[in-house]
């Protein structure tokens, strides 16, 4: 008696997708003045001060702005970082990461 087994393979054929990124949003608020917010975005996303200024003066202007873009765990830890730091010294920044 001979038992023949025949196994088929399929071949999944599915290229790896780029992690996503994010941006990481700093939002306006009546409370949190714009010294501790540039020293905010020196300290957490390391910008150079005049570029921090701008981007304050953008949140300031416009609501919210970019402080940055990158990939989802770093992006949240950012935020995360942000977010303690205005915290601690009692400020209620809000600032939120957003798929790109």
């Amino acid at each position: 008696m001979t038992t023949e087994t025949t196994i088929e393979k399929k071949v999944i054929s599915k290229k790896a997708k780029e992690p996503g990124k994010y941006k990481v949003i700093v939002c306006n608020d009546d409370v949190t003045p714009v010294e501790f917010v540039v020293a905010m975005l020196v300290d957490v996303f390391n910008h150079e001060e005049r570029q921090a200024l701008t981007l304050t003066l953008s949140v300031h202007n416009n609501g919210k702005a970019v402080a940055g873009v990158y990939p989802y765990e770093i992006a949240e830890q950012k935020c995360i970082d942000a977010t303690n730091m205005a915290r601690l010294n009692g400020y209620p920044l809000v600032v939120k990461a957003e798929a790109e």
